[in-house]
């Protein structure tokens, strides 16, 4: 689930109207990556490289212009990105799902293909093997109109919304709802894929709580994966599949797990208190490898399974800059990744590696946040 924590509006959740079909529970085999070497020209904003993002930054190129754009994730064969919006020009008053090829298509000049044409609010959109479907969560069912965003309290505490109308869907590319995956009473959304094409991750209050669970890619097998009280979310499987990473919070006193409890039951949770988890698959051996305080989230695992990529505002004493960091999965070599005065999330890394995908403030007005690309170099 997309949100912004502190410097930018709140970002999305679910949304559409399914028309259930049968599906095969045996999922097609992950596509290999295609190989793509664009040609100096596409590389446009090298400007915005700060000194210190020159060591893992060669080029940078911004692909989105105006609104709020976030959460981008590449398809299994490397040539699209789907991700959430909303973006005023695009006639939209909060997130949708769209799709493009980013080393193709000019977002600048052009909207790019909705996906979400069902109404409500959307999030948490990624790609299934094959690449002719795509998953999203959405309060569509709920309402078509978009869900009321809490009020900001003068003074009060920074939450976000927990809509109990999101659950998760199957859109093909023309934005056709194919399948409903999930169906119980309250918040199901935040669903990514596993590489080996097996598995979905998500998070659910199916329990009262906001746990992960996992299922098979049609629905089936649900099973539950954490049972800490606390919010778990946001979570994204290793390259092999055989691992977890996401983002939890843990209250550690009675009066902080009251405080969260009463929270959850007015739909809302305090996001500033998280740390970075990492587990096996199936919930075992979970580890907490930051312990930075404040707000460590939006994870991402590097291709080669030895590091995690994360936003944090860590060193910040007014709830922002968020700036992204690396750490080994054991918790140790800390090290910064970009440098800003604002805002920089939701980092995810092409299969190959080659390519970093962020969500950035840099270079924009009024505190739009626009998609990145930057080629990376180890």
């Amino acid at each position: 689930m997309k949100h912004t924590i502190a410097l930018l509006p709140l970002a999305a959740l679910l949304g559409c109207t399914a028309s259930p079909t049968t599906e095969t529970t045996t999922p097609p085999p992950p596509q290999e990556t295609v190989a793509i070497v664009p040609d100096s020209s596409y590389w446009t904003s090298d400007s915005l490289i700060d000194s210190l993002e020159r060591k893992h930054f060669e080029h940078l190129r911004q692909l989105t212009f105006g609104g709020d754009n976030a959460e981008a994730y590449w398809s299994f064969d490397g040539q699209k990105l789907v991700f959430q919006a909303t973006n005023p020009a695009w006639g939209e008053s909060c997130d949708q799902i769209y799709f493009f090829n980013p080393f193709t298509d000019d977002l600048k000049n052009n909207r790019p293909k909705r996906l979400s044409n069902n109404g409500g609010r959307t999030t948490c959109s990624y790609f299934l093997p094959g690449d002719t479907t795509v998953l999203f969560a959405s309060t569509h069912l709920g309402d078509t109109a978009c869900p009321p965003v809490p009020p900001h309290v003068p003074g009060g505490k920074y939450t976000w919304p927990i809509y109990p109308s999101f659950d998760i869907f199957v859109s093909d590319l023309d934005g056709n709802l194919v399948k409903r995956l999930t169906d119980t009473p309250g918040y199901d959304a935040e669903g990514t894929v596993s590489p080996k094409g097996d598995r979905i991750v998500f998070t659910s209050m199916r329990n009262g709580d906001l746990d992960l669970y996992t299922m098979n890619i049609d629905g089936s097998d649900v099973k539950q994966i954490t049972n800490e009280p606390g919010y778990d979310g946001g979570a994204f499987f290793s390259p092999d599949g055989s691992k977890l990473v996401w983002r939890a919070s843990r209250p550690k006193t009675p009066e902080e797990l009251k405080e969260y409890q009463d929270l959850l039951k007015q739909g809302l949770v305090q996001p500033t208190q998280m740390e970075v988890f990492i587990a096996n698959a199936d919930g075992s051996d979970a580890k907490q490898i930051t312990s930075l305080g404040q707000a460590n989230w939006a994870p991402y695992w590097h291709p080669d399974g030895k590091h995690i990529i994360f936003a944090t505002n860590h060193r910040s004493k007014r709830g922002f800059p968020f700036t992204l960091f690396m750490i080994d999965t054991d918790g140790n070599n800390l090290e910064q990744i970009t440098e800003t005065d604002q805002f920089d999330a939701f980092p995810v890394f092409s299969r190959d590696g080659k390519y970093l995908m962020f969500s950035s403030n840099r270079g924009g007005v009024n505190n739009e946040t626009n998609l990145f690309i930057a080629k990376w170099k180890n």
